[in-house]
């Protein structure tokens, strides 16, 4: 158009008023916000059907204005490719769809009658559903018999109890009695974000009619079991599965006693599925954490996953196979240095498939049981679930630009997907780019990181930074997608993100995992504060003059060590939920295997390093503006130490805020309070990075 302007004074003219047209007829870039995010759908669990044709899958809607979500199940057709269509059974609220061994009907739970979380049955279509259990308790997670005679149900009740009538009886009188006291004499007292109430969850054996409706009076498969499947907080039907010729359950549990809260002694059990016999602990020699175990399609062997050092949460996750014919068990590609999460057998047996994380990439692995070859399926992005179908696998993956979507691999050509719920929403963001990069750090050892460009971003700008870190500590933000630190929030704000997983961090092999243990302020803060200086360095578009840190759970604490070990660059913090005095949390906290092992000993032991990496002692130094966030149900990191974070900051009369949320735990999960947050914190960078946030 420049050498129209230059030749034609006519043709400008037409050329300008075409452009000015075009230009308002465009939409414009979408700011992505908290409450966009908020209010996404969300797609979830697929299943393929037995004969491959169909996948079955979750979607979560949020109904901002009323704070709620609800659940839905979806079906896409794999073989004519037609738009996915929603269940109509969904009307009544239905999730965790299963396929029946004969892909003839598809189960579900829903709370529609009663109240009480239920299991139902419908058709390929979706459109009436018939009741199958009448547990009068929730049920938490089901599986079926490959022979469609049995449902296997976990439920909450009382150990010592003979049937529900007993258990309904004892939490009746609970709600009844006036009195409010109540007696502990072991741990755990609460766990995550509830008080103990005596009951564990345990898997129940009920017969299934000729009609597909759960008939008799159901089997307590663990009767007198002082223990939980599926496992508190989060367990579901990975916890369990049923023998290959129906006639048995393997279950993974750890006994409680008195030590629940200090081990991780998690073991596989078998139990009949009549209850003819007591359950029969499989892996009593490992001390260490066994789970997830699954039968090949042969039923000849079973694959686990398992840990190898007592009281470490963190450690690699191996592969087992055990052959049930010559009762020999071994490692499956032992020196693959990865930790395997979900895993599944391929339909002839021969191949185990795997997920875990790779120097910041989630991927999916085949896994040859033969030769323990192993071979990388996707590449970038972050597989969250999948499920093997005889025509290929289905699997649902995200990224930082993407929440998740279906895609199905075929043995020959790329991914295809098969579904998304966030297109429409989402058709006019501008992302943030992101670009991974690597430098040295502790010890001369090489260090990933991502930094994300602000939306629509100019080369011309210089841009306020902010500087995230991530919990766990054995974790990694990754390429994937997030629901509670989402960086493209920060891009769409008008900053750029700086994202270092530091010694500690996972998908990089166990040693580089294992570094962090008693050394939580000095590793990791090295791998920081060197990739804070590659990247200002590299990245000319950071503002370093114009930069926060922020971080939850471990980042939380690392933020309350920076402000008394490298409180230099920034220009203030935000610390949601983080450690503040780690001898206090050593005594207040719930899963203390955690704390033990992370510190090398109990509180009052001598050598470890509860002091020596504690941010208490150093509050002299703190003088950066601070934002504290503190949920009053999180038991993990108590509340008390958010408080004690801010009444030393209000003390020592640095600028600071608390932000606190009665109704929530380690995580900010209700929608209109997610955005809260997220207005909070972002005001918070505004006032003292300067930013004028695009859309504020």
């Amino acid at each position: 158009m420049i050498k129209t302007l230059r030749f034609a004074a006519s043709a400008a003219v037409l050329s300008l008023a075409l452009a000015g047209a075009v230009q308002a007829q465009a939409p414009k870039p979408h700011v992505f916000t908290a409450k966009d995010m908020a209010s996404l759908d969300r797609l979830s669990d697929p299943r393929v059907s037995p004969d491959g044709r169909y996948v079955l899958y979750a979607v979560r809607t949020m109904d901002y204005p009323a704070n709620k979500a609800s659940m839905s199940l979806w079906i896409a057709d794999l073989k004519t490719k037609m738009a996915p269509r929603r269940l109509k059974i969904s009307d009544g609220g239905a999730s965790s769809g299963r396929w029946s061994a004969d892909g003839k009907a598809i189960y579900f739970t829903s709370s529609r009658a009663g109240g009480t979380e239920q299991v139902f049955r419908t058709d390929v279509m979706g459109e009436t559903a018939v009741q199958v259990t009448s547990a009068p308790l929730d049920v938490q997670a089901y599986k079926i018999a490959p022979d469609g005679k049995t449902i296997v149900i976990g439920l909450a009740v009382f150990p010592e109890c003979a049937d529900f009538a007993c258990t309904e009886a004892k939490l009746a009188a609970k709600t009844a009695t006036k009195a409010t006291g109540v007696v502990y004499d072991r741990l755990f007292v609460r766990h995550w974000d509830a008080w103990s109430d005596g009951t564990k969850n345990h898997l129940f054996a009920w017969t299934l009619g000729p009609d597909g409706v759960a008939t008799g009076q159901p089997i307590d498969l663990m009767k007198g079991f002082d223990g939980d499947t599926p496992t508190k907080p989060y367990g579901g039907d990975e916890d369990f599965t049923i023998s290959f010729d129906s006639k048995s359950v393997i279950f993974s549990a750890k006994v409680a006693g008195k030590d629940e809260p200090w081990t991780t002694n998690y073991d596989m059990w078998g139990v009949p599925l009549d209850g003819s016999a007591k359950p029969v602990n499989y892996t009593a020699d490992n001390k260490a954490w066994d789970t997830t175990g699954i039968a090949s399609p042969d039923g000849k062997l079973i694959a686990y996953r398992a840990m190898k050092r007592p009281g470490f949460e963190a450690d690699r996750f191996a592969i087992m196979i055990y052959d049930e014919t010559t009762q020999k068990l071994r490692e499956l590609a032992p020196t693959w240095d990865r930790s395997a999460d979900a895993i599944a057998w391929s339909r002839d047996g021969k191949t185990i498939y795997a997920t875990a994380l790779d120097v910041g990439q989630g991927k999916l692995f085949a896994i040859d049981v033969k030769t323990s070859k192993v071979t990388a399926l996707t590449g970038e992005g972050h597989v969250t679930a999948f499920d093997v179908g005889p025509n290929g696998i289905v699997y649902a993956s995200d990224s930082l630009k993407s929440p998740s979507e279906l895609f199905m691999l075929t043995k020959k050509g790329p991914p295809i997907r098969v579904a998304s719920v966030s297109d429409e929403a989402l058709k006019d963001v501008a992302w943030g780019e992101p670009e991974q990069f690597d430098f040295k750090g502790w010890n001369d050892e090489t260090v990933h990181g991502f930094v994300l460009k602000p939306a629509n971003f100019d080369p011309a700008k210089k841009y306020p930074v902010a500087f995230l870190i991530h919990g766990g500590p054995q974790g990694s933000f990754s390429n994937s997608w997030s629901y509670r630190w989402n960086p493209q929030v920060y891009a769409n704000a008008g900053y750029a993100v700086v994202m270092v997983d530091f010694h500690g961090s996972t998908g990089y092999g166990q040693a580089f995992t294992d570094a962090i243990s008693q050394h939580w302020g000095d590793r990791p803060l090295e791998d920081l504060q060197k990739g804070w200086a590659f990247a200002t360095q590299k990245y000319g578009f950071l503002d370093a003059d114009r930069a926060c840190a922020l971080g939850a759970s471990y980042g939380g604490y690392m933020i309350n060590w920076i402000a008394g070990a490298w409180n230099q660059p920034w220009k203030c913090l935000v610390d949601h939920d983080g450690v503040f005095d780690t001898r206090a949390m050593g005594y207040a906290t719930e899963e203390l295997w955690f704390t033990e092992w992370e510190n090398g000993g109990t509180p009052w032991q001598p050598n470890t390093t509860y002091e020596t990496f504690n941010p208490v002692n150093h509050v002299g130094s703190w003088t950066k503006p601070q934002l504290v966030i503190q949920g009053q149900l999180d038991y993990r990191i108590p509340v008390e130490q958010g408080l004690a974070a801010f009444t030393a900051l209000q003390r020592k009369g640095v600028p600071s805020k608390l932000l606190y949320f009665p109704n929530e735990n380690h995580w900010v999960l209700k929608a209109q309070n997610s955005v809260q947050w997220h207005k909070e914190v972002l005001d918070w960078l505004d006032q003292w990075t300067g930013n004028t946030r695009p859309g504020k």
